[in-house]
């Protein structure tokens, strides 16, 4: 049996997911939005039931401080805050993960893409056949024929 091993970048995902909703929002009775809980879900279930991942994580990245953010203290200087819906969505998210036994790795110190590029390639080598599920176009340079 070949070993798929699904490795999904959380935030970009969770962001992705809510501003596609954001013209249509999906309100609750109790007026919580949860576009991001509902676009993040369908995207999990399209995975699973489309490509059968035999393996399958979801990372996330943590509050604390990476190398980047100690060597350049302007790194995602830029950006800008994380909409409050968000920010009330991630626990919600992370429950829903759980309830489909999946693991959730965060890991304090690096970012999700660097946990996600290391295991990629830890992975690749064991003989898994590896898919980063992003958006983000800086995953390129860690394609290969794995």
């Amino acid at each position: 049996m070949e070993k798929k091993l699904f490795l999904l970048d959380a935030y970009a995902l969770v962001f992705r997911a809510y501003y596609a909703l954001i013209r249509s929002p999906r309100i609750t009775s109790k007026n919580k939005n949860t576009n991001a809980q509902f676009g993040f879900t369908n995207t999990l279930v399209e995975l699973l039931n489309k490509q059968k991942p035999t393996h399958m994580a979801v990372c996330f990245d943590t509050h604390e401080p990476t190398e980047r953010h100690t060597d350049y203290a302007e790194y995602k200087a830029n950006r800008q805050e994380t909409p409050e819906d968000i920010l009330i969505a991630v626990p919600d998210i992370k429950r829903i993960i759980k309830g489909f036994n999946i693991p959730c790795i965060e890991t304090d110190g690096y970012e999700a893409d660097d946990v996600i590029g290391t295991l990629a390639k830890k992975a690749s080598a064991e003989g898994y056949e590896v898919y980063m599920v992003t958006p983000d176009k800086d995953y390129g340079q860690l394609v290969s024929e794995k």
